[in-house]
């Protein structure tokens, strides 16, 4: 459980440090983030989702956990999070394969968390 307060406290700490800066553009960089997640034509689960493929393509360790969390919220079973990585690993080719283990490593944290 420390490995996730972690996460979160230094997520939410230097989030809350750019913010405050008062960028014009960071700001609304952040600001697109949160509306695309929003229900429109996909639902939040299925977004948040793709997200995390994105982010396990793309290899961020920090985008995939904050992903794995938001999925974890939104109802994501572990059935549907192992497809998830499946279709990662195909799109990402098998450099994603370490990402994907630090991912179930992560998941499991989550599921042990409730």
């Amino acid at each position: 459980m420390d490995q996730i307060n972690e996460f979160r406290e230094y997520r939410s700490k230097m989030n809350e440090k750019l913010l405050s800066k008062n960028n014009k553009v960071i700001k609304r960089l952040y600001s697109l983030d949160t509306l695309t997640y929003q229900d429109s034509a996909l639902d939040t689960k299925t977004k948040e989702m793709l997200g995390l493929v994105a982010s396990m393509v793309l290899r961020c360790d920090d985008c995939v956990k904050y992903h794995l969390e938001t999925c974890h919220k939104s109802g994501v079973k572990t059935d549907e999070i192992l497809d998830i990585f499946s279709i990662a690993n195909v799109v990402g080719g098998t450099i994603v394969i370490p990402h994907t283990r630090r991912a179930l490593e992560y998941w499991e944290l989550l599921e042990k968390e409730d």
